[in-house]
Protein backbone atom coordinates (compact mmCIF):
# COMPACT_ATOMS: atom_id res chain seq x y z
CA UNK A 1 0.00 0.00 0.00
CA UNK A 2 1.15 3.32 -0.68
CA UNK A 3 0.08 6.98 0.28
CA UNK A 4 0.55 10.69 -0.06
CA UNK A 5 -0.71 13.58 1.10
CA UNK A 6 -3.16 15.61 -1.13
CA UNK A 7 -4.85 18.41 1.02
CA UNK A 8 -3.36 21.61 2.68
CA UNK A 9 -4.52 19.81 6.27
CA UNK A 10 -2.68 16.31 5.33
CA UNK A 11 -5.14 14.03 4.16
CA UNK A 12 -3.69 10.89 2.54
CA UNK A 13 -5.04 8.95 -0.43
CA UNK A 14 -3.84 5.62 -0.28
CA UNK A 15 -3.79 3.05 -3.28
CA UNK A 16 -2.71 -0.85 -3.77
CA UNK A 17 0.34 -0.57 -6.23
CA UNK A 18 0.77 -3.97 -8.58
CA UNK A 19 4.05 -3.77 -10.39
CA UNK A 20 3.27 -5.05 -13.42
CA UNK A 21 5.72 -7.90 -15.40
CA UNK A 22 7.50 -4.99 -17.72
CA UNK A 23 9.03 -1.78 -16.95
CA UNK A 24 8.15 -0.19 -20.65
CA UNK A 25 4.13 0.23 -20.52
CA UNK A 26 2.34 3.21 -18.79
CA UNK A 27 1.26 3.47 -15.59
CA UNK A 28 -2.34 1.92 -15.11
CA UNK A 29 -4.38 3.85 -12.56
CA UNK A 30 -8.24 2.57 -11.62
CA UNK A 31 -10.72 4.88 -9.68
CA UNK A 32 -13.91 3.19 -8.16
CA UNK A 33 -17.21 4.34 -8.30
CA UNK A 34 -19.34 6.06 -5.49
CA UNK A 35 -18.99 4.13 -2.12
CA UNK A 36 -16.58 1.71 -3.58
CA UNK A 37 -13.09 0.93 -3.49
CA UNK A 38 -10.57 0.09 -6.04
CA UNK A 39 -8.79 -2.81 -4.74
CA UNK A 40 -12.07 -5.30 -4.22
CA UNK A 41 -13.47 -3.78 -7.66
CA UNK A 42 -10.31 -3.93 -9.74
CA UNK A 43 -7.40 -6.22 -8.38
CA UNK A 44 -8.72 -9.15 -10.51
CA UNK A 45 -8.67 -7.20 -13.62
CA UNK A 46 -5.67 -5.48 -12.95
CA UNK A 47 -3.83 -9.02 -12.27
CA UNK A 48 -5.66 -10.32 -15.96
CA UNK A 49 -3.20 -11.84 -17.99
CA UNK A 50 -4.16 -8.89 -20.55
CA UNK A 51 -3.60 -6.11 -18.38
CA UNK A 52 -1.09 -7.34 -15.67
CA UNK A 53 1.95 -6.00 -17.91
CA UNK A 54 1.92 -2.70 -16.90
CA UNK A 55 2.18 -1.01 -13.04
CA UNK A 56 -1.11 -0.58 -11.48
CA UNK A 57 -2.20 2.01 -9.20
CA UNK A 58 -5.64 0.95 -7.54
CA UNK A 59 -6.68 4.30 -5.97
CA UNK A 60 -9.00 4.98 -3.25
CA UNK A 61 -10.68 8.44 -3.48
CA UNK A 62 -10.56 10.52 -0.75
CA UNK A 63 -13.73 9.33 1.98
CA UNK A 64 -13.34 6.03 0.49
CA UNK A 65 -11.91 2.91 0.98
CA UNK A 66 -8.63 2.92 2.68
CA UNK A 67 -8.01 6.55 2.35
CA UNK A 68 -8.60 9.23 4.38
CA UNK A 69 -11.90 10.67 5.42
CA UNK A 70 -11.78 14.47 5.80
CA UNK A 71 -15.20 15.95 6.94
CA UNK A 72 -13.81 19.92 6.23
CA UNK A 73 -12.94 18.56 2.54
CA UNK A 74 -15.95 19.80 -0.11
CA UNK A 75 -15.95 16.53 -2.30
CA UNK A 76 -16.60 18.21 -5.48
CA UNK A 77 -16.08 16.26 -8.59
CA UNK A 78 -13.01 19.30 -9.11
CA UNK A 79 -11.83 18.80 -5.52
CA UNK A 80 -11.82 14.62 -6.01
CA UNK A 81 -9.67 15.20 -9.04
CA UNK A 82 -7.59 17.40 -7.77
CA UNK A 83 -6.66 15.72 -5.00
CA UNK A 84 -6.01 12.11 -7.48
CA UNK A 85 -3.85 14.94 -9.47
CA UNK A 86 -1.62 15.67 -6.23
CA UNK A 87 -1.57 11.78 -5.90
CA UNK A 88 -0.27 10.94 -9.09
CA UNK A 89 2.77 13.61 -8.69
CA UNK A 90 3.50 12.18 -5.57
CA UNK A 91 3.34 8.74 -6.89
CA UNK A 92 5.07 9.93 -10.23
CA UNK A 93 2.75 8.54 -12.12
CA UNK A 94 2.37 10.85 -15.53
CA UNK A 95 0.88 10.36 -19.12
CA UNK A 96 -1.27 7.53 -17.20
CA UNK A 97 -4.29 5.40 -18.57
CA UNK A 98 -7.03 5.73 -15.97
CA UNK A 99 -9.64 3.35 -16.09
CA UNK A 100 -12.88 4.74 -14.38
CA UNK A 101 -16.22 3.35 -13.10
CA UNK A 102 -19.36 5.05 -12.49
CA UNK A 103 -18.62 8.36 -10.50
CA UNK A 104 -14.78 7.44 -10.96
CA UNK A 105 -15.32 7.94 -15.00
CA UNK A 106 -17.04 11.51 -14.19
CA UNK A 107 -13.71 12.34 -11.80
CA UNK A 108 -11.85 10.80 -13.98
CA UNK A 109 -12.88 13.17 -17.14
CA UNK A 110 -12.35 16.49 -14.87
CA UNK A 111 -8.87 15.14 -13.93
CA UNK A 112 -8.11 15.00 -17.82
CA UNK A 113 -8.87 18.21 -18.68
CA UNK A 114 -8.03 19.94 -15.59
CA UNK A 115 -4.42 17.61 -15.65
CA UNK A 116 -3.72 16.79 -19.18
CA UNK A 117 -0.03 16.06 -18.69
CA UNK A 118 -1.10 12.76 -16.28
CA UNK A 119 -3.72 11.15 -18.43
CA UNK A 120 -3.12 9.76 -21.67
CA UNK A 121 -5.78 7.65 -22.30
CA UNK A 122 -9.66 7.10 -20.83
CA UNK A 123 -11.44 4.27 -20.81
CA UNK A 124 -14.76 4.79 -18.82
CA UNK A 125 -16.49 1.68 -17.37
CA UNK A 126 -20.60 2.86 -16.92
CA UNK A 127 -19.15 6.32 -16.15
CA UNK A 128 -21.61 8.91 -14.97
CA UNK A 129 -21.95 11.90 -17.88
CA UNK A 130 -24.81 13.53 -16.96
CA UNK A 131 -26.28 15.39 -14.14
CA UNK A 132 -28.87 13.32 -12.41
CA UNK A 133 -31.66 15.09 -10.38
CA UNK A 134 -32.25 13.83 -7.27
CA UNK A 135 -34.93 11.18 -6.10
CA UNK A 136 -36.04 9.73 -2.54
CA UNK A 137 -35.53 5.77 -2.46
CA UNK A 138 -33.32 5.29 -5.61
CA UNK A 139 -30.34 3.07 -4.28
CA UNK A 140 -27.51 5.54 -6.36
CA UNK A 141 -25.94 9.19 -6.19
CA UNK A 142 -29.34 10.25 -6.68
CA UNK A 143 -31.13 8.67 -4.28
CA UNK A 144 -28.27 9.84 -1.70
CA UNK A 145 -28.62 13.37 -2.47
CA UNK A 146 -32.00 13.40 -2.12
CA UNK A 147 -31.34 14.11 1.14
CA UNK A 148 -29.67 16.98 3.01
CA UNK A 149 -26.46 16.39 4.55
CA UNK A 150 -28.42 16.79 8.17
CA UNK A 151 -31.28 14.43 7.43
CA UNK A 152 -28.60 11.69 5.56
CA UNK A 153 -26.05 11.78 8.55
CA UNK A 154 -29.39 11.75 11.15
CA UNK A 155 -31.14 8.85 9.17
CA UNK A 156 -30.45 8.75 5.83
CA UNK A 157 -27.57 6.18 6.19
CA UNK A 158 -29.25 3.69 7.60
CA UNK A 159 -31.82 4.31 5.12
CA UNK A 160 -29.42 3.64 2.04
CA UNK A 161 -28.02 0.48 4.30
CA UNK A 162 -31.36 -1.05 3.35
CA UNK A 163 -31.96 -0.27 -0.48
CA UNK A 164 -28.35 -1.03 -1.68
CA UNK A 165 -27.57 -4.42 -0.55
CA UNK A 166 -25.20 -6.43 0.73
CA UNK A 167 -22.49 -6.27 -1.74
CA UNK A 168 -22.29 -2.25 -1.98
CA UNK A 169 -22.55 -1.48 1.28
CA UNK A 170 -19.85 -3.99 1.63
CA UNK A 171 -17.54 -1.28 0.54
CA UNK A 172 -20.09 1.74 1.06
CA UNK A 173 -19.71 1.06 4.96
CA UNK A 174 -16.38 2.24 4.87
CA UNK A 175 -16.82 5.44 3.42
CA UNK A 176 -16.70 8.81 5.40
CA UNK A 177 -20.32 9.67 5.77
CA UNK A 178 -20.35 13.43 4.87
CA UNK A 179 -18.05 12.34 1.95
CA UNK A 180 -20.59 9.62 0.74
CA UNK A 181 -23.03 12.60 1.09
CA UNK A 182 -21.19 15.05 -0.43
CA UNK A 183 -19.69 13.44 -3.22
CA UNK A 184 -23.48 12.17 -4.11
CA UNK A 185 -24.82 15.66 -4.53
CA UNK A 186 -22.18 16.98 -6.37
CA UNK A 187 -22.17 14.14 -9.19
CA UNK A 188 -26.19 14.56 -8.89
CA UNK A 189 -25.45 18.37 -9.81
CA UNK A 190 -22.42 17.28 -12.23
CA UNK A 191 -19.81 20.05 -13.60
CA UNK A 192 -19.85 23.24 -15.36
CA UNK A 193 -19.72 22.66 -18.44
CA UNK A 194 -20.88 18.64 -17.87
CA UNK A 195 -18.99 15.85 -17.76
CA UNK A 196 -20.31 15.33 -21.27
CA UNK A 197 -19.06 18.24 -22.80
CA UNK A 198 -15.79 17.69 -20.92
CA UNK A 199 -15.42 14.27 -22.32
CA UNK A 200 -16.56 15.33 -26.19
CA UNK A 201 -13.59 18.36 -25.81
CA UNK A 202 -10.67 16.13 -25.12
CA UNK A 203 -7.79 15.68 -27.36
CA UNK A 204 -6.67 11.74 -26.09
CA UNK A 205 -8.03 8.46 -26.78
CA UNK A 206 -11.97 7.49 -25.27
CA UNK A 207 -13.10 4.45 -25.19
CA UNK A 208 -16.75 3.94 -22.86
CA UNK A 209 -17.82 0.55 -21.93
CA UNK A 210 -21.63 0.24 -21.48
CA UNK A 211 -23.68 -2.94 -20.90
CA UNK A 212 -25.25 -4.01 -24.22
CA UNK A 213 -28.56 -4.73 -21.95
CA UNK A 214 -29.09 -1.55 -21.14
CA UNK A 215 -29.07 -0.31 -25.09
CA UNK A 216 -27.20 2.90 -26.94
CA UNK A 217 -26.35 5.81 -24.60
CA UNK A 218 -28.22 9.12 -24.83
CA UNK A 219 -25.80 11.05 -27.18
CA UNK A 220 -23.86 7.57 -28.09
CA UNK A 221 -24.18 9.28 -31.84
CA UNK A 222 -22.82 12.65 -31.04
CA UNK A 223 -19.96 10.66 -28.55
CA UNK A 224 -18.69 8.29 -31.04
CA UNK A 225 -18.62 11.08 -34.04
CA UNK A 226 -16.41 13.05 -31.99
CA UNK A 227 -13.94 10.09 -31.44
CA UNK A 228 -15.22 8.54 -28.38
CA UNK A 229 -15.44 4.53 -28.58
CA UNK A 230 -18.40 3.42 -27.40
CA UNK A 231 -18.21 -0.59 -26.70
CA UNK A 232 -21.42 -2.68 -25.79
CA UNK A 233 -20.16 -5.72 -22.98
CA UNK A 234 -22.72 -8.74 -22.99
CA UNK A 235 -23.71 -10.45 -19.83
CA UNK A 236 -23.01 -8.17 -17.63
CA UNK A 237 -24.93 -4.58 -15.42
CA UNK A 238 -23.40 -1.71 -14.10
CA UNK A 239 -20.16 -3.41 -12.67
CA UNK A 240 -18.84 -4.70 -15.28
CA UNK A 241 -15.20 -5.64 -14.27
CA UNK A 242 -17.23 -7.85 -12.04
CA UNK A 243 -19.88 -9.27 -13.95
CA UNK A 244 -18.26 -10.45 -16.97
CA UNK A 245 -14.67 -10.32 -16.40
CA UNK A 246 -13.04 -11.59 -19.14
CA UNK A 247 -14.50 -9.27 -21.74
CA UNK A 248 -13.79 -6.67 -19.48
CA UNK A 249 -10.46 -7.02 -19.19
CA UNK A 250 -9.98 -8.24 -23.26
CA UNK A 251 -12.06 -4.65 -24.46
CA UNK A 252 -9.72 -2.77 -21.96
CA UNK A 253 -6.20 -4.20 -23.61
CA UNK A 254 -7.92 -3.37 -26.66
CA UNK A 255 -8.79 0.65 -25.74
CA UNK A 256 -5.41 0.62 -23.93
CA UNK A 257 -3.82 -0.30 -27.36
CA UNK A 258 -5.34 2.92 -28.84
CA UNK A 259 -3.46 5.67 -29.98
Amino acid sequence: MQHARVTADGARIRWVELPGRSGGARTRVYVHGLGASSGPYFTASAAHPLLADSRSLLMDLLGFGISDRPTEFGYTLEEHADAVAAALEAAGAHDTDVIAHSMGGAVAIVLAARHPHLVARLVLVDANLDPAPPGPARPGSSGIAAYSEEEFLAHGWSEVHDRVGPHWWATMRLAGREALHRSAVHLAAGTTPAMRELLLGLKIPRTFLRPAADGPLPGESVLVEHGVRVVAVPDCGHNIMLDNPEAFARETAAALTVR
